[in-house]
């Protein structure tokens, strides 16, 4: 495999291309380099290539490698893309620049009870389970409307787009065309969609970030 900063810049031109052939602006998809299950050795080529957006699956494992990365490089925006346990909001909030996991109440208050006592207001991500698969976390789409309106209304969290990672033995547009929909009749400007195998795809459906990993930093060794 080519070295992590041409394949990140291969990814890139590959959205910006995509832009150009769905119409959309150049610079309107923001790439989330998913650095999970990476040390940071394998992380720093993509940060002295210029990229600063990231995402991790794991509270733990990003608190494990990111304060020193930090301390090295600037203006790094940090993306928590994977489930979040209540008894986690704390380091959670402390740890990530945005939130694309939101999916129940309880994780909702927690999240603005965290973030009321750190002085911080995190723009967060309704995840929704596009295919309504029992395993995976997010709402469903039928409820994605109140949950909404529950979130910004009730709890006060700063609700910004939604997030979905569609079933992986369907076609991923009509899970895109979705969310984009259900974003559009809330009011909601961001959508976060489209992985290694298909943020191209999830361009021409609207996605505003893409998450992008084993594209740019390989395959995963889950040993």
């Amino acid at each position: 495999m080519a070295p992590v900063a041409d394949q990140l810049s291969n990814v890139l031109l590959d959205i910006r291309k995509a832009e150009a052939e769905y119409g959309r602006p150049e610079g309107a998809v923001t790439l989330i380099a998913v650095s999970k299950t990476f040390e940071a050795d394998a992380i720093r080529p993509a940060l002295e290539a210029g990229h600063r957006v990231f995402g991790e699956n794991r509270v733990q494992e990003a608190m494990g490698k990111w304060p020193e990365l930090r301390g090295s490089y600037d203006g790094i925006e940090l993306h928590l893309i994977g489930p979040l346990q209540s008894n986690k909001a704390k380091e959670a909030v402390a740890t990530f620049d945005v939130i694309h996991t939101v999916d129940r109440q309880k994780i909702a208050k927690a999240l603005k009870a965290e973030m009321d006592k750190q002085g911080r207001d995190l723009p967060c991500f309704i995840q929704v389970n596009t295919g309504e698969e029992p395993q995976k976390a997010g709402m469903p789409p039928k409820e994605v409307d109140q949950f909404v309106k529950e979130c910004k209304d009730t709890v006060g969290l700063n609700i910004v787009g939604l997030m979905c990672i569609p079933p992986v033995d369907e076609a991923p547009g009509e899970h895109f065309a979705l969310l984009q929909k259900i974003a559009a009749r809330n009011g909601l400007s961001q959508i976060s969609m489209g992985m290694s195998s298909d943020y191209e795809t999830a361009v021409g459906f609207g996605a505003t970030h893409v998450r992008v990993g084993s594209a740019i930093f390989g395959s995963r060794d889950y040993a």
